[in-house]
């Protein structure tokens, strides 16, 4: 009889962590959408890359996975060696499955040289707080752990003409009365509005980083979001 599936991750300390969350943000992001309705935008992501169609066998980590949707994601789609990184225990605490995760700072990653296939981050490159220098050195950092011939997947959010006419509404009082979903996005965007603006503002610096450390494979920007996908020569 075959052993069951272990259900429980285990969190592994490459440093203490930092204290999380920002109760406001949390709020907000749970009035902007419900856990499946998360899972099946991150799962549409992936499919929408073509990550769906990678070998499963390949191992892949998800950087600032929180409370681990994305991880969720990947093993619906298959993928069954899946790690997690994030600087929150509080985050990590809140997922159940089988990937391993980290508590760590992404700037410093504690896996071996050339030791994965994909690395992925979905929606948090935009919280670092110093640009470009923190990205430099995350991105330096995922180019030495990925394996020559690894992925890195990146959905962030870009200054699009959708994305500033979403501001330019929700800065509207009535209509965020009228639509829950538009006050919670208002109250995440003013809640880390800093690293969020730091980050809309370097459209130039964040590409020319990316093509510096990785050769693109796709690159979509469309609908405030900027989905890429990049190749370790």
């Amino acid at each position: 009889m075959k052993s069951q599936q272990k259900k429980t991750s285990q969190i592994d300390y490459w440093q203490p962590g930092m204290e999380c969350c920002d109760e406001i943000w949390e709020a907000a992001y749970r009035r902007f959408e419900t856990p499946a309705q998360e899972l099946k935008k991150f799962i549409y992501r992936l499919q929408k890359l073509g990550i769906n169609e990678w070998d499963k066998d390949l191992s892949v980590v998800e950087l600032f996975c929180g409370q681990g949707t994305g991880l969720h994601a990947l093993q619906q789609l298959g993928f069954h060696s899946t790690e997690g990184v994030d600087l929150s225990p509080h985050l990590l605490e809140q997922y159940q499955g089988p990937a391993q995760l980290y508590v760590g700072d992404c700037r410093e990653l504690k896996f071996e040289t050339q030791s994965r296939d994909v690395l992925i981050v979905q929606g948090g490159l935009h919280h670092l707080p110093v640009l470009p220098a923190d990205l430099d050195q995350t991105l330096s950092e995922i180019h030495r752990v990925l394996r020559p011939g690894g992925n890195i997947v990146i959905v962030e959010p870009w200054q699009t003409p959708f994305l500033r006419f979403v501001h330019s509404v929700s800065r509207i009082r009535l209509l965020r009365k009228l639509w829950s979903k538009l006050d919670a996005f208002a109250i995440m965007t003013e809640q880390e509005i800093v690293t969020y603006e730091q980050w809309l503002s370097q459209p130039e610096k964040i590409l020319t980083l990316l093509n510096t450390y990785f050769q693109t494979k796709q690159q979509i920007i469309a609908y405030g979001k900027l989905m890429y996908v990049g190749h370790r020569v």
